[in-house]
């Protein structure tokens, strides 16, 4: 029986791979490792895992579209490893899904930190006040089941993992200011480091989603020197 969950580790450099699942396997996990796209996707099939450790940089298909194929298909949680200070393709992720990504070479310690942290957040929802089972806010409706968006004309709109927690934060803390440093611990269990983007990006596809003006949003507006609040009141719905 598995104590901690089940990691699926997709890197083509075999060392970094299999240190990783033996780390991971120390550590209370069930580890298995892929090399490729297609070795990913061959585990996929085969046993579903709680998380994927996706390297960005694979023979054949890239991380980036893997990440976009995997996000189109489920919520599965995703950490990108990228090589350290490549910026663009770190931002590039997450807006592809990603739940959070790591710079190359990297600490295996941290690793699980990140690994534990996503998980924690993916196994417990963020709570809402009573029995709500829906949310409403600006036209639109959260169904906090099913953990997708629902437009006022009744269309569904598919949320990523990463993307629920970041809304649920705001819905859950509405008409309050909220600052980077709050927001990254609130939905991803660690401190924002310096330049991280994360919580921008997925703010501005947050945004696309809702269909909120990016230069002038009416729903997540940006606080000049403070951070996003929620402008909008939340209707807490039984059914």
């Amino acid at each position: 029986m598995d104590s901690q969950g089940h990691i699926l580790v997709v890197d083509d450099d075999n060392e970094i791979r299999k240190l990783v699942a033996d780390y991971l396997q120390r550590h209370g996990y069930r580890a298995s490792e892929a090399r490729d796209g297609v070795e990913m996707r061959r585990a996929l099939d085969n046993d579903r895992p709680d998380l994927v450790v996706l390297d960005l940089m694979l023979p054949g298909e890239d991380g980036l579209s893997l990440c976009r194929d995997l996000r189109a298909k489920s919520n599965l949680p995703v950490i990108m490893l990228t090589a350290r200070g490549d910026e663009i393709d770190r931002i590039i992720g997450i807006e592809m899904g990603a739940d959070d990504y790591l710079g190359k070479p990297f600490n295996p310690r941290e690793l699980l930190a990140r690994i534990k942290s996503v998980l924690r957040r993916v196994r417990v929802a963020p709570v809402v006040a009573g029995d709500a089972r829906r949310l409403r806010f600006a036209g639109w409706t959260v169904d906090c089941t099913a953990r997708h968006l629902i437009d006022a004309q009744g269309l569904i709109v598919p949320l990523s993992g990463a993307q629920y927690r970041l809304l649920m934060v705001f819905l859950n803390h509405p008409e309050r200011v909220l600052d980077r440093d709050k927001l990254v611990d609130l939905t991803l269990g660690r401190e924002a480091t310096p330049f991280d983007r994360s919580i921008d990006v997925q703010i501005s596809r947050l945004r696309q989603l809702l269909r909120d003006n990016g230069r002038e949003p009416a729903i997540i507006k940006t606080v000049r020197n403070g951070g996003y609040v929620l402008a909008a009141a939340v209707e807490r719905l039984a059914g």
